[in-house]
């Protein structure tokens, strides 16, 4: 299987639309995706200062996606992984291990050492950046409120 890196941009929000919702409306997430909420929430993502939009393709085909930005710390400069996912039927492939090597190249060549990003405890891709020498921040806490 070929397969390439490249930076997407918001032209391509309808193809990563698909491919969200292909992806996150079956298991183990189940989510409800309306058209209008989805492509708001990814211009939320897409739509800073500094968006770092990365697709891989498999033979052509739009597999997985990468959607961060890059921030400016005291420690260095840090992409923040808002969302990063691979096709629902392309996964447990080692597609996605070779899609995060994609990204830290892509990195590297930018002087950015550092990846930040949030998952939930309860689903796979927790244990997926265990895996993959991504550290626990046990000083970080999530906090959320409803009214």
């Amino acid at each position: 299987m070929n397969t390439v890196l490249k930076e997407l941009n918001r032209n391509d929000l309808p193809e990563i639309m698909n491919l969200f919702r292909e992806t996150f409306t079956g298991p183990p997430w189940n989510e409800d995706w309306q058209d209008e909420q989805l492509e708001n929430y990814l211009r939320d993502l897409t739509e800073v200062r500094t968006p770092v939009i990365l697709g891989m393709y498999a033979d052509d085909i739009l597999t997985g996606v990468s959607i961060g930005n890059i921030r400016h710390w005291c420690g260095g400069t840090e992409y923040h992984i808002e969302e990063l996912f691979i096709r629902r039927d392309m996964q447990n492939r080692g597609l996605g291990t070779q899609f995060l090597q994609m990204i830290e190249e892509y990195l590297k060549e930018r002087n950015i050492r550092q990846i930040f990003l949030i998952t939930d405890r309860n689903m796979p891709a927790c244990e997926f950046y265990r895996t993959h020498g991504f550290t626990e921040l046990p000083e970080h806490i999530s906090f959320f409120r409803e009214f």
